[in-house]
């Protein structure tokens, strides 16, 4: 079983700090990958410099074709879209971890300003988290974390040079 996430219309310099973040919550949050529409050095090194130090394996990659990847990925998963018109996600979020406990793989599609009508066409659950305004970063965030029901926010690696130690009035931090 793997979770990935497919971020649509990353725009270069505009959203470099956006798509950055994205990718982060993805990783902290229980994905296993990251997938881009387009080429971004600076978003590519900071993932990499975030898991050589913090540990895993997730990955960051380009796909050539949005579309391309997403039917490719339909023969293998299922296809979540987070948009603020789906099903509620606590309408959903039962049948979706259920097909993840079966093996499913899940792709989850986060857009940005404009998304194209044909992910709404692709996905097999288009889901909303929530009916106001708000960022793909807490949809994203949200949707992760009812998923794995809270299991991946203490994760350790082991081959984390850092480690943050949970406490209640200091930092405190390990490092390899």
């Amino acid at each position: 079983m793997v979770v990935e996430v497919l971020r649509l219309g990353h725009r270069g310099e505009r959203d470099r700090r956006t798509s950055t973040h994205v990718a982060l919550t993805a990783r902290a949050l229980g994905a296993d990958k990251i997938l881009f529409t387009s080429e971004d050095d600076h978003v590519k090194e900071s993932i990499s410099k975030v898991v050589e130090n913090w540990g895993g394996n997730f990955k960051f990659e380009v796909v050539e074709s949005w579309k391309g990847y997403v039917r490719s990925f339909k023969k293998r998963g299922i296809v979540i879209h987070l948009t603020m018109y789906g099903e509620s996600v606590n309408e959903r979020i039962d049948t979706i971890r259920e097909l993840l406990k079966e093996g499913k793989d899940i792709l989850v599609v986060v857009g940005g300003e404009k998304v194209p009508k044909e992910i709404y066409e692709l996905a097999d659950y288009n889901i909303s988290i929530g009916n106001q305004p708000h960022s793909e970063i807490a949809a994203l965030a949200i949707f992760l974390d009812r998923l794995f029901e809270g299991k991946t926010l203490y994760r350790d690696y082991p081959d984390a040079k850092i480690k943050v130690i949970p406490s209640e009035r200091k930092k405190v931090v390990v490092r390899k």
